[in-house]
């Protein structure tokens, strides 16, 4: 398990990043999906609290959570864009600074605005896909908000490069030259 976990989790890292997850502490995990007690406020009066399953998450704080079992299913699907590893150690990247918000500490101050623009762009693409009910090679999950929709971007650059690429090249080489590598050369 240790093995699987960090050797995935090890793929956003190649090529000298720095400090590598410098606030995680742990890595829960779990035979498979398990639930959480979520509080939501519905409106200004009213908060709801829900019981929700989860395959995975990550704590801005120490720790990251998995299930094994999407875990296994992950690695052994790895070309269907779905991989909670991959979106939770992303997670991990973007919240190296603060809060999640799908802006990752990036090298030079400048970077800033060329991410800003190309991932608004992109995130803002995949929203109107999914309110069109039109595919995409993301999966919709990552038009619930810019930190969510970093996490899939990240999934499916590492397991569709190619389609990705074709449909999105601009998101593509944003990611290629923040993670360093180029998947598509790996297919």
């Amino acid at each position: 398990m240790k093995l699987t976990v960090a050797a995935i989790a090890s793929l956003l890292l190649l090529n000298e990043r720095g400090e590598y997850f410098p606030k995680l502490r742990s890595i829960l995990i779990y035979p498979s999906a398990y639930f959480v007690n979520e509080t939501v406020a519905t409106s200004e009066y009213i908060v709801e609290e829900r019981r929700v399953a989860r395959l995975g998450e990550s704590w801005s704080r120490d720790q990251v959570v998995l299930s094994w079992e999407q875990v296994q299913q992950d690695t052994r699907n790895w070309n269907d864009g779905h991989n909670v590893i991959l979106h939770e150690f992303a997670h991990q990247l973007d919240q190296e600074e603060g809060k999640a918000q799908g802006v990752p500490k990036l090298a030079q101050k400048s970077d800033y605005s060329i991410w800003s623009r190309v991932m608004t762009q992109a995130y803002q693409q995949l929203c109107n896909d999914v309110q069109r009910d039109i595919k995409n090679v993301m999966n919709s999950y990552g038009a619930t908000n810019p930190a969510e929709f970093f996490a899939v971007a990240t999934e499916t650059f590492f397991e569709k490069p190619q389609q990705l690429l074709k449909m999105q090249p601009g998101l593509y080489k944003l990611l290629q030259g923040y993670y360093q590598v180029d998947p598509g050369e790996w297919v």
